[in-house]
Parts: structure tokens; sequence; C-alpha cells
């Protein structure tokens, strides 16, 4: 029988109580913390510290510190760790803030130290810091500081800026064609995607121990040819020709092909603005339109944002999957290749993608351009 003083009363708000029941059923919050509110918990309902520390597992003494600094303020953030005084800070506030902004300039232009440089490295950071002010950190303080602002200046991006003035108008006419496709017609992505056919000098090698995969850096080229794809954005078939050269001809006999797959239908085709996706001096597109009673409607997409196409998105599921590891010793084993692929594609995972463009919050909502 366990003998000793009653233990000491210990309240605190029903909301109190809420939040931490609530820590403890959380499944990501840190240990120190979930353990911490289970003791506060047990002890709100009247047990004793050596009972707690025995139930817990922890030492008495632990229960005593964290009882006492509740009841000194009953709230949850009581359980939080106080801070610590540690060493004093040898980089002060100004230091560490002309630094961040060092690392949000560019390092070469008038007035900078840093030249024949694009971007901030750490090291480069250091020396213009120390330029600048006459004192100098370490490198690796230089990263501490940075990752704590969340800065990344060595890392370079790549965007292009659509310069088209009705950047608007043909970005929400694509984006309805895809969000509300027009009744009983086919809606078509297609695009043309370059290709090159490499041999690797020696056979890839996969590792039976581990299945990594290894392969020859040096490889012969046997010349390039082009890819001409459909994709039917309502059922996700992929409709496409390997030819030797992109051009004007090859297009049309595609888009022919492409007709008599859809014998009767309005066809709506999305493409980007290729000079072979226009009419030219032989007027290719009206001709061909009037050949086919009609039943086109070229869409194009704004100048600079190819990616809107739908057809490129399958185009580097095929880049990931069978151009940028394959090994083909000729133009016609790539064509055959690409070719299984499409067939293996539309036999057994064809699928239309979930297609949104995010560009603020009120346009992921609507699911439209705006």
């Amino acid at each position: 029988m366990v003998r000793g003083p009653a233990p000491r009363p210990l309240s605190a708000p029903r909301s109190v109580r809420r939040e931490l029941k609530f820590i403890v059923r959380q499944q990501r919050a840190p240990h120190v913390l979930v353990m911490r509110a289970r003791l506060i918990l047990k002890a709100l309902r009247g047990l004793g510290t050596t009972e707690i520390a025995r139930q817990l597992g922890i030492d008495p003494r632990t229960v005593r510190k964290w009882k006492a600094r509740f009841a000194e303020d009953r709230h949850v953030h009581a359980l939080d760790d106080r801070q610590r005084s540690g060493r004093p800070n040898s980089i002060s506030i100004a230091l560490r803030c002309r630094l961040v902004q060092l690392a949000c300039d560019r390092p070469e232009n008038e007035e900078r130290p840093a030249a024949f440089r694009d971007v901030w490295t750490y090291a480069s950071l250091a020396d213009a810091l120390e330029h600048e002010t006459g004192r100098r950190i370490s490198t690796s303080e230089v990263g501490r500081i940075l990752r704590f602002e969340g800065l990344r200046p060595h890392r370079v991006r790549q965007w292009l800026k659509s310069t088209d003035p009705e950047f608007d108008a043909k970005a929400k006419r694509v984006c309805k064609l895809y969000l509300r496709p027009p009744k009983g017609a086919v809606v078509v992505c297609v695009d043309e995607k370059p290709l090159q056919v490499l041999e690797r000098k020696h056979p890839t090698h996969v590792d039976p121990r581990d299945g990594s995969v290894r392969y020859e850096y040096e490889y012969k080229r046997h010349g390039i040819q082009a890819l001409l794809a459909a994709f039917d954005i309502q059922t996700g078939h992929v409709f496409g020709r390997v030819v030797p050269s992109r051009n004007a001809q090859a297009l049309v006999s595609f888009m022919n092909a492409l007709a008599r797959k859809y014998p009767g239908k309005q066809v709506y085709v999305v493409w980007d603005n290729l000079n072979i996706h226009y009419d030219g001096k032989d007027d290719r597109w009206t001709s061909f339109n009037a050949r086919h009673d009609g039943r086109f409607h070229f869409v194009y997409t704004p100048k600079h944002a190819s990616w809107m196409n739908q057809v490129e998105i399958w185009f580097s599921i095929l880049q990931r999957r069978v151009i940028r590891h394959g090994d083909f010793v000729s133009p016609e084993a790539q064509r055959r290749r690409i070719l299984g692929f499409i067939w293996c594609w539309n036999r057994r995972e064809k699928h239309p993608f979930r297609w949104t463009w995010r560009a603020n919050k009120a346009q992921n909502r609507r699911l439209q351009a705006a």
C-alpha cells in the first residue's frame, strides 16, 4: 500500500483540458509534449506524483517539475521548453540582415564586389559580406542563416513570359474546351515530338544485387525522326505516327488519317503556334477543312504557352518510359518501340488527364481560367 501525503489538487479550465486531450490524440506531435500532456491529465484526475511516475515510466522529479510549471500558468504553452540562455550571439542582427539583403540581390552589378558571377555561393556571399562590412563569417554559418530564412540564391529556375496580347482570350477558350467540351464533338491535342535515334556503345548493365541500372555514356547517332500524336482528352486515346521529318506534308497526311478515324464528327484541334500549323502560302488547312466538310476547328494555345496542350503531358510519359533510357540500333527499331508503347497505352492504360490550370485561388476553386 502506497503511503504519503495527499496529492496537491490541480485544476484547469475545461478548454485547457480539451487542448491537452487533443495533443495526446495527435499522431505526429512530439513525444515529450504528448508525455507532458498525459502527465498533467493524470494529475488533474487526482493521481499522485509517485503513481503518475510509475504509470508513465518516468522519474518522480520530472512529474513534480511539470506539475509545478502548470500550476504557475494553467495553459498548454506551459508544457513547452523554456528559452535557454546559451552562448551569446556573435553575429549581430544587422549583420544577418545585410547578408540576407546581399543574397536577394544579383552578384554582379556596379556596386557589388562579386564580378563574373551570375549566382551566389555560400563562399562568395561570405567574401562579399567581408568586403562590405569588414566582418568575416564562416560558409557554414552563411548556410545556416540562409536556410533559416528559406533562401536559396544558388538555385536557378527557368521561366518564359508569354507576350501574346490575346493570352487571356486564347487561354479561356482552351480551358473551356478541356472542362466543357462540346456535346458530340471530339477534342484532340496535336503536337510533334522531335526524336534522336541513339544507340549505346555498350549494353546497359543491371546490377543483380540491388537492381540499379547503369548505361553507357557514349552513344552512336543514327539520325533523327519525329512523332506526330493526337491525344483525345475525353478518352485518353492516342493516335500516333512516326515520320522521317516534321514538315507540312507529313502533318497534312497525319491529319487526313485522323479525319478518317473520326468520320462525320466535329473535331476540335488544340495545338501550338508552330509555322506548319498555319495556312501558309498554299492555304493548307483551309483546303484540308474544305475536303472534310468543315468539320475541323483549329484552336491555338497562346504564344509561349504550349504547356497548355495536354499531349505534352503524354509526351513526358513517353519520354520517361521509352525515350530517355532507350537503346535504338536504327530509326525503324525506335519507330516499332514507340508504336508498341502507343498500342499498349491505348489497350491497357489510356485515361483522360485531370487537367487544371492553377494561377490563383479563385481559379483553383472554379477550375477555369480567369
